[in-house]
């Protein structure tokens, strides 16, 4: 096979794999969800229709092969947790994040800067298992999307990469999808002030008991060719997938990173959600259509 087949196979094979790990949440029957990043329907040879009377061979009925291609836009099962016109729900600064022309919006500027990163966060409870859909946009910098986190009040010293005491008053700890404007890092899975880099884009990781990450496989492209899919400025869609001890981090529709954590000290079952400012330079953060659907 040729390497883009071999990483292809490899993707919908780590996925179902994953998904089906020891303590990762299962579902079966309707419930059950195709793997994400497996190609379109129309790039795969069409399934021949059986002579009439006859089974298709090892398959019983005939029919189209391999699951559908994964629908971006579909939302259905989803509930809308930002109105695109106030802040009704989410808990930031307000020097820093604003709603705006159906946005929720985060920015810093030389008269206005940062410190210590800061984050809006989504006050409508701690999910669990969980689908989230989003889509976003930055003019420069780095920013993150925070899933199953923990608010850190000032005072706090996590102790976890230095003993840095938490200053503000919106401060998370937690996984991380991972945005910045040159696209080093988007598409991977962070912990911020916590483990650290887990990971990188284009990678299936397992973490065990020992804490230490382990890569268990390539993704169905390479971590440059992901790169080249993310529009620097522009908008770009992010669909996070949380299941028990597996999470899947999806950028423009295609697969850029699966984690399976076994790591029961380090990692969390459950948490906040929210968005990051970074610091550094004055920058720019949009997000809008932003959707959850709990599992």
């Amino acid at each position: 096979m040729t390497n883009r087949t071999t990483r292809l196979a490899t993707t919908v094979a780590l996925t179902a794999a994953v998904l089906a790990f020891p303590g990762a949440t299962r579902r079966s029957g309707a419930d059950a969800q195709a793997a994400p990043g497996q190609p379109p329907a129309a790039a795969q040879p069409a399934a021949s229709a059986p002579a009439s009377g006859a089974q298709e061979p090892g398959r019983g009925r005939g029919g189209p092969r391999g699951a559908a291609p994964l629908d971006i836009a579909d939302r259905t099962g989803f509930e809308q947790i930002f109105d695109g016109t106030s802040m009704k729900g989410w808990d930031g600064d307000p020097a820093f994040w604003r709603a705006e022309n159906g946005m929720l919006v985060g920015q810093t500027t030389d008269a206005n800067a940062l410190k210590e990163n800061t984050f809006v966060i989504w006050r409508g409870g701690e999910p669990a298992d969980f689908e989230l859909k989003l889509e976003y946009r930055m003019s420069a910098t780095n920013s993150g999307i925070q899933f199953r986190s923990t608010h850190l009040p000032p005072g706090t010293t996590p102790g976890a990469r230095g003993p840095q005491t938490i200053a503000g008053k919106w401060v998370l700890k937690g996984y991380q999808a991972d945005i910045d404007y040159d696209n080093q890092y988007t598409g991977m899975i962070y912990e911020e002030r916590g483990r650290g880099f887990l990971m990188q884009r284009g990678q299936a990781v397992y973490i065990g008991p020992d804490a230490r990450p382990k890569m268990i496989g390539d993704l169905e492209r390479t971590a440059d060719e992901l790169k080249g899919l993310i529009k620097p400025g522009d908008w770009n869609h992010v669909h996070l997938i949380a299941r028990g001890n597996t999470l899947i981090n999806i950028v423009n529709g295609h697969v850029t990173a699966i984690l399976v954590d076994d790591d029961v000290k380090g990692r969390s079952l459950k948490g906040l959600l929210g968005f990051q400012i970074h610091v550094g330079p004055p920058m720019k953060i949009e997000f809008r259509n932003v959707f959850l659907k709990s599992l």
